[in-house]
């Protein structure tokens, strides 16, 4: 889920986030009779319960019971506000909370809104699918978005939404049509804001925005996350229909009609677009800020350009805008692919493109660069419906009668979190099949402690996401695995539907497995929508900070915080599955903590699929923190993958594994004693992903990832263009294979990205990107079975057309007059070190230093800086500008090496590199000169410092953090009676007497104390997890305090 170390703010956010924002709607505590629906979940009886939730809590609430009219004339936000918000819910300032669940109703109508509709945590807005509500914004409409995912409030930073984007868990919208034309055609406005992680989705929603000439609307705004899957939406007009980074994403079935551009990519690990309709725009996909791109069964029409690419065969980072297409349709659409600079690098016509891609490919040795047509991937048949990949949108059963649906709570079971309702379940399950009805789960948490069976030609739905919850011994002998829900039993046949639930456990459950899939289908396949497992983290589940809390001073598991033994299992009798955005995940972190902390939990497998049969779909899946591997198929066949997502345990190496576990041969376990033998680095480490002795296993992206070493919060073995050691593998292929293809690989924090049989064929060091590396194109050899050691790197050119980026050694830069050249820095996609967006005469093309110098100054700002030849902030209409270095921002540790771009409006100037700028100041700008004091204080050097264990007491300052520097922060914690002050990340101040919890001087001198005061760019105050601190009445020097 890519929680803390993920990348923040992207240029999406600066882009748009400055936009007005708005705060919460006060509580409106009014009711009107409600009105009458024929949709069977409006009239069903609302029983659902939140065991842990306040005395009286309401999980079920009908926006017209708070006072929504839906006439289109009456103001509702007020209405609908509260009806998201009442009840003590996880707003503003709550970290994030399972407590309080809600699913918020909207009958038909037309909701008049004058600002956003905040959707809070835990939360599902849901319209009427029958007959699809509409939001519709007021010509005054102030606010980021008609649906405000996750709101600015600007509580610690005016740049950081209320909660961590990549911690947004299990949340949906669908079945709305959201109405932006009355808003002015030129005011900047998003449809959806959405920054989400993980088991969130969006569904079934139509976004009409201006198609006047000049339009400024934007239907869907995601600009960070660790998503996640939408599907099913339309967008009409506007400027950009989608405006969208974030680590990956699956996105299915997208409509865009008549947009100036249909998508704008940001920073894009790895992305699926499936489905994709384009009609009538001006500019298809514009990719040029994303790292890879998979567009497949998609189609173009009417459209001048279809994909805008910044690639090039010698640009840096190398495998940057990595793009594979596969079975895309074109119609009248000139330019398939077209540079930056406006040459043609694929031409289109009316045509359809069986495969074409660019980046970095293995087929099966390599790398080598290439641009251009690959043979696409043989498909099986079984996989494919009408020429595309088979593909199934979530059940709503919206033509059935209530009668057809069959609540557990009405047949008995409690979901109070306590009571065994075990018989009460399994007796309406199995009455309701047989009956052909639909088994309806109320939202509660519902304890079992036998395997809970579920017979073929069942249909299940949960409200919101009511959680089967394992608990007791018959689920704790590691040594006699149980299911705790079992999907068929082997030699079964038949079609099961199971929608909107969690699985998981309570306490130490050594034995359990998840889900335990056995069941044949023929015909239409079977399916599982937003069903997700979720080991420990939660309240109800004993496996929180208290029970498991981070043991990195130990090597000696916790064995009562083994939480489960695989999370699902498709066994060898099954077939015919269609999954679709389900997330398996074994918790790193407490969700109901306040402070999120991490936390230890031994979950033994992730996904294991040894299907012999095979046929099956695995879109927008993740499996996170399992001890062996995340996903393992064996001896199987015919399998669609995309995106898949995967981490690997935060303690590990410490235990290795498979600790606490052992390997069962019989399940094909890895043998890490065997693999790792005469192996130096971290081996002994879970696969993301492990296929042996299988065939036709098609992967369309991959997102794997290894984030920490030992829950080590401060570690750089992830970081962005620098080491990637967290662990030494992450993706095997054993056995005799063939048709294994996968397009858009992405490893973080990985040495090497592919082993085969134990041999290294590819490096991430040979695949660098942004942020993941990646490898745009595999291909392994049919019938493989052995090794080759990996070539010398050479590069191959396929495209018609191919256009090059220049790169020459810096020289003294010109600059305009008053203005200083300061040299190249570090910057990030993830934390930028100037954090505002300034546009120039004339757009990236026209970047020169004299244009981006002029422009920062004409908008109030001393330092001025150029990165990747026009672009700065990942947007290539923008430049960098501020008063002070951000984030660490300093000069780069190998000089101006890699400021080696030309400018795109002066070739004869360098504009920074990949990941570098070249920086200029009116005034002096500081990282490393020597830090002020005031009379009596003397600076003692750079300490190390946690949030999780500080070194000084965290103060206040007048005028707040923004006026922060040196001498505020001394008069502050001397007033406070203090003798040592202490500054961190540019406008924290701490204050104490001694130095606490172990922390000690930096052991890398002052190296990461170079962040400029907020109030004074002349100053440093730190930097992350790191003081400048000071002493009053000692003498200055380094010996510890």
């Amino acid at each position: 889920m890519g929680f803390i170390r993920s990348a923040v703010l992207s240029f999406l956010a600066l882009a748009g986030v400055c936009e007005s924002l708005v705060t919460g709607t006060p509580e409106v505590e009014t009711a009107v009779e409600k009105r009458a629906s024929s949709y069977w979940y409006e009239n069903i009886a609302h029983q659902g319960v939140a065991p842990f939730a306040p005395s009286g809590y309401s999980v079920y609430r009908n926006v017209k019971d708070y006072g929504a009219i839906g006439d289109g004339v009456h103001d509702d936000t007020a209405a609908i506000n509260n009806a998201i918000l009442s009840g003590g819910r996880c707003g503003r300032l709550c970290t994030s909370s399972t407590l309080t669940p809600a699913i918020v109703y909207f009958p038909a109508g037309t909701y008049l809104i004058s600002s956003p509709i905040i959707d809070q945590y835990y939360t599902n807005l849901i319209g009427d699918p029958t007959n699809v509500p509409t939001i519709k914004a007021t010509a005054g409409f102030s606010g980021i978005a008609l649906i405000d995912g996750d709101t600015y409030y600007g509580d610690n930073n005016p740049n950081i939404p209320n909660w961590i984007t990549t911690n947004v868990f299990y949340r949906q919208v669908r079945n709305f049509v959201l109405d932006m034309t009355s808003i002015p055609a030129g005011n900047a406005i998003n449809g959806i804001h959405w920054p989400t992680a993980q088991a969130t989705s969006l569904q079934n929603i139509v976004i009409q925005m201006s198609t006047a000439s000049g339009t400024q609307h934007v239907g869907l705004f995601i600009e960070n996350g660790s998503a996640g899957f939408l599907t099913d939406l339309t967008f009409n007009g506007g400027s950009i229909g989608a405006k969208v980074g974030n680590q990956q994403y699956t996105m299915r079935n997208l409509v865009f009609n008549n947009c100036v551009t249909a998508i704008v990519s940001g920073f894009t690990w790895e992305w699926v677009y499936q489905g994709i309709s384009i009609n009538n725009c001006q500019l298809g996909i514009d990719i040029t800020a994303a790292e890879s791109i998979t567009l497949v069964d998609s189609s173009i029409s009417g459209t001048p350009v279809g994909i805008r690419t910044s690639f090039s065969t010698s640009e840096s980072p190398p495998t940057a805008n990595s793009l594979i297409l596969e079975n895309v349709s074109l119609v009248n659409v000139p330019v398939a692919v077209q540079s930056t600079s406006g040459g043609t690098i694929l031409a289109g016509g009316t045509t359809t493109i069986a495969a074409w891609g660019q980046g970095h490919e293995y087929t099966p040795t390599g790398p080598k660069t290439f641009q251009g047509a690959f043979t696409p991937n043989s498909r099986p048949s079984s996989l494919v419906s009408g020429g595309k990949y088979y593909t199934r949108s979530k059940p709503q059963y919206q033509t059935l009668a209530v009668s057809q649906f069959k609540s557990v709570r009405t047949a008995g079971a409690t979901g109070n979190g306590v009571t065994d309702d075990t018989t009460a379940l399994q007796n309406i399950i199995n009455s309701a099949t047989s009956a052909g009805q639909v088994v309806y789960f109320d939202a509660g948490i519902y304890r079992i402690t036998k395997t809970l069976s579920i017979p073929p030609g069942a249909k299940l739905v949960g409200e919101e996401y009511p959680i089967i919850m394992s608990s007791g011994s018959f689920f704790n002998d590691i040594n006699n695995p149980k299911p705790v829900v079992q999907v068929g039993t082997a030699g079964q046949t038949g079609q099961v539907e199971w929608s909107d639930m969690i699985v998981s456990t309570q306490g130490t459950q050594a034995g359990a497995v998840l889900i335990e899939w056995n069941l044949a289908t023929s015909g239409t396949p079977s399916g599982m929508w937003d069903v997700h497992t979720r080991i420990g983290g939660f309240r109800g589940s004993n496996l929180q900070v208290a029970q498991c809390p981070v043991t990195a001073g130990s090597s000696t598991p916790n064995t009562a915080c083994i939480g489960a033994y695989m999370s699902m299992h498709i066994t060898p009798s099954a077939s015919n599955l269609y999954m679709e955005n389900n997330w398996l995940w074994s918790a790193d972190h407490d969700i109901d903590d306040s402070s999120n902390t991490q936390i230890t939990i031994y979950s033994g497998r992730g996904l294991y699929i040894e299907s012999t049969a095979g046929t099956f779909w695995l879109v927008g899946t993740a499996v996170e923190h399992h001890v062996m591997y995340q996903y393992q198929l064996a001896n199987t066949q015919n399998i669609y993958m995309g995106v898949i997502q995967t981490e690997t345990p935060y303690y590990q190496p410490n235990p290795p594994a498979p600790a606490p576990f052992t390997v069962v041969t019989s399940l094909n376990d890895p043998n890490f004693a065997v693999s790792c033998a005469g192996q130096t680095g971290r081996c002994a480490e879970a696969w993301g992903l492990r296929i042996i002795s299988s065939k036709n296993i098609l992967v369309y992206a991959a997102g794997l990832y290894s984030f920490f070493i030992n829950n080590e919060p401060n570690e750089t073995c992830d970081a962005a263009l620098g080491a990637e050691n967290c662990q030494n593998n992450i993706l095997s292929l054993e056995g005799t294979l063939s048709n294994i293809n996968i397009y858009n690989e992405g490893t973080v924090g990985v040495l090497n990205m592919i082993t085969q049989n134990g041999a290294t064929i590819a490096k991430s060091s040979d695949n660098v990107n942004a942020f993941a590396d990646i490898i745009a194109l595999f291909q392994l050899a049919s019938g493989s079975g052995g090794s080759t050691p990996p070539p010398v790197s050479t590069t191959s050119t396929k495209a018609t057309t191919l256009f090059t980026s220049t790169t020459k050694t810096s020289s003294t830069p010109p600059s305009a007059t008053g203005w200083k050249f300061l040299g190249c820095y570090s910057d990030n996609t993830a934390d930028r070190t100037l954090a505002n967006a300034v546009q120039v005469p004339g757009g990236a093309s026209a970047m020169t230093i004299e244009l981006c110098e002029s422009a920062c100054k004409s908008a109030g700002y001393a330092i001025a800086g150029l990165e990747y030849s026009g672009e700065c902030l990942m947007f290539l209409n923008y430049l960098g500008c501020d008063n002070s270095f951000k984030n660490g921002g300093a000069s780069a540790t190998d000089g101006n090496a890699q400021c080696t771009m030309t400018c795109s409006g002066a070739p004869q100037e360098t504009c920074g590199g990949p990941n570098r700028l070249d920086v200029y100041t009116l005034a002096t700008a500081t990282g490393s000169s020597p830090p002020p004091v005031s009379t009596g204080w003397n600076f003692r050097g750079c300490y190390t410092d946690s949030v999780s264990a500080r070194a000084l007491t965290a103060e206040g300052v007048p005028n707040g953090p923004a006026s922060m520097t040196v001498e505020v922060c001394q008069a502050t914690c001397k007033g406070l009676g203090y003798t040592l002050a202490g500054l961190e990340y540019a406008d924290e101040c701490y204050c104490g007497n001694s130095i606490a919890n172990g922390n000690t001087i930096a052991p890398d001198g002052n190296a990461q104390c170079n962040i400029a005061c907020a109030g004074n760019a002349g100053e440093t105050c730190g930097g992350p997890n790191r003081l400048d601190i000071y002493s009053f009445g000692q003498s200055n020097g380094t010996t510890p305090l």
